[in-house]
């Protein structure tokens, strides 16, 4: 399909640069098939889903994976950026670099060195491999549990581009980035739908009678990277490591075998859910990478709901909005939004999607 498909303008006012708060006082659009979209909060979701339904939430916790550094090469030194995105090895990370062109296989990169020779932050890096893309396998000199208590003294919150473009990272997104129920760390971006959730969101879901599961999907710095193809067909997604535990994979069977309704909570899980799928249907648990790309089209086996906040124009995620209710019926859900002003992005407002399976193939 063509790209040019999935593009629309949205104005610079629309992109939050904070949360709400709290947190599930964000709105919610609700978008069912061939309905004009209606207006709620995220706080009034158990009233609009059903006892036994069940949502599944990506519990990946965010790292600081944003790491600012010097290359030296020889008597050559510049200043680098580096983006983690996937650990491959307790010592190795694959990496974005900005500015790309500044790194070679080969060369050093010291992070954390402020000219303070002292400081224990302080961890080196050999560029292993260089990729498209400005991409690279950077080798550690630390490893495991050391490199990681080096990345939490140096490291960033990797925020968003289209929020880090307009102010810097601080204190309140070490919170703010991050689910209430975050707990298996790995990721450099959060699965934004879920940091809508509360406690008390939580307990008004437990009064309804409405379950959670848990996966975990390590969202990977590539979910911000724009599709630069003229077709779908030609863009490659990078891999994220996931898993489905044995007990969520049955927990989910069972629910659709009794009529109950599956709710993915975030693109991230509902990813992980098709790519642990089988054709019939069946969730199977499920460890490793996955690459899946979602376009209209496909015939979705899981889940029958989403909850997703509001993605970029012409990325891969509004791509699988548009595939789970219909392009159309996405135009004009985003069309509404930004007529009413609803807030875009990662600290944005949410929407809940209805699965529209008339487009679907096998």
């Amino acid at each position: 399909m063509k790209v040019d498909l999935f593009d629309f303008d949205l104005p610079e006012d629309r992109i939050a640069l904070r949360p709400a708060e709290p947190r599930d006082a964000a709105r919610l659009m609700v978008v069912r098939p061939e309905e004009k979209p209606s207006d709620r909060v995220v706080s009034d979701l158990p009233s609009l889903l059903r006892a036994g339904d069940v949502l599944v939430f990506n519990d990946t916790k965010v790292i600081p994976a944003q790491l600012r550094g010097i290359r030296r090469r020889g008597e050559a030194a510049a200043q680098v950026e580096a983006t983690l995105h996937m650990r491959t090895a307790p010592d190795r990370w694959l990496a974005f670099m900005r500015p790309g062109k500044r790194v070679a296989v080969g060369d050093r990169i010291h992070f954390g060195h402020d000219g303070n020779s002292c400081f224990l932050g302080q961890f080196d890096a050999t560029v292993l491999e260089k990729h498209d893309g400005g991409e690279a396998l950077l080798g550690f000199d630390l490893s495991g549990a050391f490199l990681d208590e080096a990345l939490h003294a140096v490291g960033h919150i990797p925020l968003p581009p289209y929020i880090a473009s307009k102010r810097d990272d601080d204190a309140r997104d070490l919170s703010d980035y991050q689910t209430v129920y975050a707990r298996e760390e790995g990721a450099v971006a959060a699965p934004t739908a879920g940091l809508h959730f509360t406690q008390a969101l939580f307990s008004a879901l437990d009064a309804a009678g409405v379950e959670r599961r848990f996966v975990t999907l390590h969202v990977g710095a590539g979910t911000f990277l724009p599709v630069k193809a003229d077709d779908t067909a030609d863009h490659r997604m990078h891999s994220e490591i996931g898993v489905v535990s044995p007990e969520t994979a049955a927990a989910l069977n069972a629910a659709k075998r009794r009529g109950s309704r599956i709710v993915a909570v975030g693109t991230t899980s509902l990813r992980l859910l098709e790519s642990a799928a089988r054709e019939s249907g069946t969730i199977e648990a499920w460890s490793g990478p996955t690459d899946i790309f979602i376009t209209p089209g496909y015939r979705f086996r899981t889940a029958d709901m989403l909850m997703t906040n509001f993605h970029l124009p012409r990325s891969t995620l509004f791509m699988l909005v548009s595939a789970f209710s219909g392009l159309e019926t996405m135009r004009g859900a985003y069309r509404h939004a930004i007529d009413s002003g609803y807030r875009f992005y990662s600290y944005g407002d949410s929407s809940l999607l209805f699965r529209d399976d008339s487009h679907g193939r096998n």
